[in-house]
């Protein structure tokens, strides 16, 4: 079976990531969405949040799931048994960034490759801190963002 780890914050999910996530599915046999846990960081929603929310918009995947990890990336992907994970790229810098993660990986698990999905024209500068940040000036954000994130996203804004 071949398995794949699609790794992110996905703090909110956004028309972006649901676009990797579903070119993934007709790639590999089983995509995870690795959502990130990180205590460092000050998400807006919650891992469980993330995890559900990811999980109820990809309903239609019969080959997704979601699921919260800490840690490192690799060892996520080696106990979940993917030798590949999957990344999305929406420009230049983008790229320089995953090319050392992607390398930094290889370096400590060889066996795990990185393979690279350019962002769809489409949602080429879609990210969730637009969303936020959107939201927060109480601006419009739902074409960036799947129909059911819309009213989770402005319970957090109070809009």
């Amino acid at each position: 079976m071949r398995r794949v780890i699609y790794p992110g914050s996905f703090d909110p999910v956004t028309v972006g990531h649901l676009d990797i996530i579903s070119r993934s599915a007709q790639i590999f046999d089983e995509v995870i969405v690795g959502v990130l846990n990180n205590n460092q960081k000050s998400p807006l929603f919650s891992a469980e949040e993330r995890v559900d929310m990811i999980n109820k918009v990809t309903e239609n995947f019969p080959n997704v799931r979601a699921q919260a990890f800490s840690g490192l990336l690799v060892d996520f992907a080696k106990k979940e048994g993917a030798m590949v994970i999957v990344r999305g790229l929406r420009a230049v810098t983008d790229f320089e960034y995953e090319l050392q993660m992607s390398q930094t990986n290889h370096q400590i698990c060889p066996e795990v490759d990185t393979l690279f999905l350019t962002a769809s024209v489409e949602y080429s500068y879609v990210s969730s801190s637009t969303v936020k940040e959107i939201a927060r000036f109480g601006g419009d954000f739902s074409a960036f963002v799947p129909d059911i994130v819309i009213p989770e996203v402005k319970k957090r804004f109070s809009i």
